[in-house]
């Protein structure tokens, strides 16, 4: 039998265990979000401010088909956590397997098919003008890699299922600095141009899941899965499929919204709106990683203890894990609040840029202190394995809020209204989920004996 370390998630204090579990996925999606950060910086000093614009255009659809691998990753790990947690090991492998089968057979097929609708994807996800031929550069070279980049999410997640955190943020730290470096030798010194930040960012994805193949042929590796693990289990397909499909279907309105955001934007202010949105779209994933930690943290503890049914701690789980992401958000509200055209002028020296940015980061912001509830109530549900409430949670803030609300604003606002939209989506959809979270704490999660 495999000896289980991730016992550790059902014993230990919570407070120390959401540290150890949230610290190692903070650093991790830092040094991501870092590298994503110096990238941008890098293309728009070098290359120059349409290239940042190209970059956020072909985000849509990399992000979308690699999310599959985020997406099966996520469902299957909440098994995963909860198959340990109940001491069912032979489930917990057939999982792993079957994780592996369906990212590969699903992101293969969707990058195929991404490479032959090329010119057509490109303009419908705003790539229009002086846009188009950088953004075809790009995004041509990068579906080549974003299979790799699907497997590597897909594992990533699994090992913090497994209780080893520190390997999820290690596999997430190596691609990032090498990205960063091989962003040096393609674009300034082999003067590559979007080819060598493409090359680069491919690059990067190789490295990372080279570490997590690595991971899991290691000694340090619970889930030593054989041949028959991989052949696809009906249950177990629609299991990871139904909690899955949440997390897909949060980064599918990502995609969307990159679309819907990217159209809107230049019809009202060209180039240089598209721009600005790719800045701020840069830091709201650089600026919140501690908040994102902090939910990757609390996933796989609320999930082992729920499937072990040591209710007090999930409860206890929840309480901690909002107080410690309240408090880091609202330090990251205040940094963008005084520093907006700081930032601004690290990413381009574009007189017009700079000039719309700030505005537009401070209104994308606003809300930031509260998000905390709306990403950890989301979160609860999905690793618990309840999938519709997880579904209509997530899908909450842009499906329900924010889309419709970027069409009807503008109508009054103009440009302001697209920038309003945020702050406001933000406060419905975490008064929403808090509602919904109060009301499952109290009904299924009473209070019984800490261990």
């Amino acid at each position: 039998m495999v000896k289980i370390t991730s016992q550790d998630l059902g014993t230990q204090p919570i407070g120390q265990l959401l540290i150890k579990q949230a610290v190692p996925a903070s650093i991790g999606i830092l040094v991501m979000s870092l590298n994503i950060l110096v990238d941008t910086i890098f293309v728009g000093n070098w290359i120059g401010s349409t290239a940042i614009a190209a970059i956020n255009v072909v985000l849509p659809v990399s992000f979308f088909i690699a999310a599959l691998g985020m997406a099966i990753g996520v469902g299957g790990s909440s098994i995963i956590s909860r198959a340990l947690g109940a001491s069912n090991y032979e489930k917990a492998l057939k999982v792993f397997g079957n994780q592996i089968t369906l990212t590969l057979l699903f992101t293969v097929s969707f990058a195929i098919f991404g490479l032959i609708y090329a010119n057509e994807l490109i303009p419908a996800f705003g790539g229009k003008g002086d846009i188009f031929e950088p953004a075809r550069t790009y995004y041509t070279i990068v579906l080549y890699g974003v299979p790799v980049l699907a497997l590597c999410m897909m594992g990533n997640t699994v090992i913090r299922a497994e209780g080893k955190p520190k390997f999820a943020m290690y596999a997430m730290m190596f691609p990032s600095v090498g990205n960063l470096l091989l962003d040096i030798l393609f674009i300034q010194i082999f003067d590559w141009g979007m080819a060598g930040a493409a090359w680069a960012t491919t690059g990067s994805y190789v490295l990372c899941f080279l570490f997590i193949l690595w991971f899991f042929k290691s000694k340090h590796s619970e889930l030593k899965i054989s041949l028959p693990h991989f052949g696809l289990n009906l249950p177990i397909v629609k299991e990871i499929g139904g909690l899955g499909f949440v997390t897909l279907s949060r980064q599918a309105i990502v995609s969307v919204t990159y679309l819907l955001m990217n159209n809107i934007l230049f019809d009202l202010g060209g180039e240089t709106s598209v721009t600005a949105y790719a800045i701020v779209g840069r830091m709201l994933m650089f600026a919140l990683f501690p908040v994102y930690g902090i939910t990757q943290g609390f996933l796989p503890i609320a999930g082992y203890n729920y499937g072990a049914q040591k209710y007090e701690r999930v409860r206890k789980t929840i309480t901690t894990a909002i107080k410690f992401a309240a408090l880091l958000a609202t330090l990251v509200f205040i940094s963008l609040m005084v520093f907006p055209e700081f930032i601004t002028r690290l990413f381009t020296q574009d007189t017009a840029v700079i000039e719309e940015t700030p505005s537009a980061m401070r209104w994308v912001f606003l809300a930031t202190p509260i998000i905390a509830v709306q990403l950890i109530g989301a979160a609860y549900f999905q690793a618990v394995g309840k999938a519709i409430p997880a579904l209509l949670l997530t899908l909450t803030r842009q499906g329900f809020f924010f889309i419709p609300l970027i069409f009807i604003l503008p109508k009054f606002y103009g440009e302001l209204g697209v920038w309003m939209a945020f702050p406001i989506s933000d406060l419905l959809s975490t008064i929403v989920t808090a509602y919904f979270l109060n009301r499952e704490v109290k009904l299924n999660l009473r209070p019984a004996s800490i261990d």
